[in-house]
């Protein structure tokens, strides 16, 4: 996409804060006064709820939108069945949960005209997408744009480019996001993927639990981590099409699709708190110790997905960020350390504090619960020796989605040609040190 589209899509989003009512419409007059469903909506449009949870849960838990088209979404013709290529859905039967350390290679480059759809690329997951518990993680790797429409009944979708920047077009309007910013697609919400380089690739967390929200501070206090205003949502942008347009939707693990005679993303205005959105990771508020020791990882925390155990999240979303390292003492890599939660992680660019080698943009690891991981052997001969001065780490950017579940790793991905052979040989060569006092 041409330089002057790049300019248009940031035109078309703007700042809000996180997970409260907001709206917006494309053209004046077209969102009611004082009514979500007047007897005649404005601009002859149709009034249409769309609920990402129940109707009687919590005020604070409730996310719904008021939208405001050109056609309702029940004018479509039946669904029918779709291959699902590469695509694989909880629960995650085909092969069994893996103790073992695992770590990928990035996704080889797709057939020339995949687009963002075709290539998705499940690694794994848990839960069960048809009780709404669970994730699963996927990548993507595209050279073309979709001409198509996707929505995803079972879950919301946080989007994490490495390379290549996307415009989404949504039902809501349309967010630009580049690698170092995330997206999130709500559950059911139609969205199509344009290509704003020469190809695309990057991650994909599919969560079927409760909707992400920014974590609770606790003692932190008022500020820090990620800041609500910091969070970009659409400007009401609709298409007035009248032609054939390809509508994928995922259900139960499962795609189907219909082709409708208009396009469904003609919205010309909404408002609620079931919403699109983006987020720059760079302005991630990072807090860390300031004396000795580390805090938990659980401090990088951007998006969290509550389970049904306060403080146990069905998938947390987790930065590590550019941030400065000034602990006295203290081993300033990640510790060793085994874990309860499973863990996924991903690198968006740069180099990653507690690898040499072998984990690159687009690549990534897999960790379950309480497998014994941590800094290679270079890091941790290199750390160990290392002058304790004020340290900035600013040439990396990696993430991860941490689970309350062991993540079951699909065929494709433990049978991959770029399934990394050897990973438990980056800890091989840690050497006795221990020497009993005399």
């Amino acid at each position: 996409m041409s330089g002057d589209a790049r300019k248009t899509a940031e035109g078309l989003t703007h700042l809000t804060g996180f997970g409260n009512e907001h709206s917006s419409e494309a053209v004046p007059g077209a969102l009611p006064e004082g009514r979500n469903a007047p007897q005649r909506a404005p601009l002859g449009l149709y009034a249409e709820q769309l609920s990402g949870t129940a109707f009687t849960e919590p005020r604070a838990h409730n996310r719904r939108s008021w939208l405001y088209r050109i056609r309702p979404s029940a004018a479509h013709p039946a669904f029918t069945r779709a291959d699902n290529g590469r695509i694989r859905t909880a629960p995650f039967t085909e092969s069994v949960p893996d103790p073992n350390r695992l770590r990928w290679n990035p996704l080889p480059a797709p057939a020339p005209g995949t687009d963002f759809l075709a290539g998705l690329w499940t690694l794994g997951g848990n839960g069960d997408a048809t009780q709404r518990t669970g994730m699963a993680v996927h990548l993507y790797h595209a050279d073309a744009s979709m001409d198509r429409v996707f929505s995803d009944a079972d879950g919301e979708l946080l989007i994490v480019p490495e390379r290549g920047g996307l415009l989404l077009r949504t039902e809501f309007g349309l967010l630009h996001v580049e690698p170092g910013h995330v997206a999130l697609i709500p559950r059911g919400v139609r969205f199509r993927v344009e290509l704003l380089d020469a190809s695309a690739r990057g991650y994909v967390c599919e969560n079927y639990g409760a909707p992400f929200q920014l974590p609770d501070l606790g003692p932190i206090g008022a500020n820090g981590l990620a800041n609500a205003r910091d969070f970009r949502a659409p400007v009401a942008a609709y298409e007035d099409v009248e032609s054939p347009v390809e509508v994928v939707n995922k259900f139960c693990g499962n795609l189907w699709t219909a082709t409708y005679d208009h396009s469904p993303l003609d919205v010309v205005a909404w408002h609620g708190n079931h919403v699109p959105y983006a987020y720059d990771l760079r302005r991630f508020n990072v807090l860390g110790s300031i004396s000795y020791d580390h805090p938990d990882p659980s401090i990088f925390t951007v998006l969290t997905s509550p389970s049904d155990t306060p403080g146990l999240a069905g998938v947390d979303f987790v930065v590590f960020a550019p941030r400065w390292l000034v602990g006295e003492d203290t081993f300033r890599p990640p510790y060793f350390h085994r874990n309860v939660m499973s863990e996924y992680m991903g690198l968006i660019e740069g180099a990653y504090d507690a690898k040499a080698e072998g984990f690159v943009p687009g690549g990534g690891s897999l960790h379950n619960m309480m497998s014994a991981h941590g800094p290679d052997r270079e890091t941790f001969d290199r750390a160990s020796a290392a002058e304790l001065r004020p340290q900035k780490i600013d040439d990396g950017l990696a993430f991860m989605f941490e689970t309350r579940w062991p993540v079951t790793a699909t065929a494709q991905a433990a049978e991959a040609e770029h399934l990394q052979q050897d990973y438990d040989g980056v800890w091989r060569g840690l050497q006795r040190h221990f020497r009993p006092l005399p």
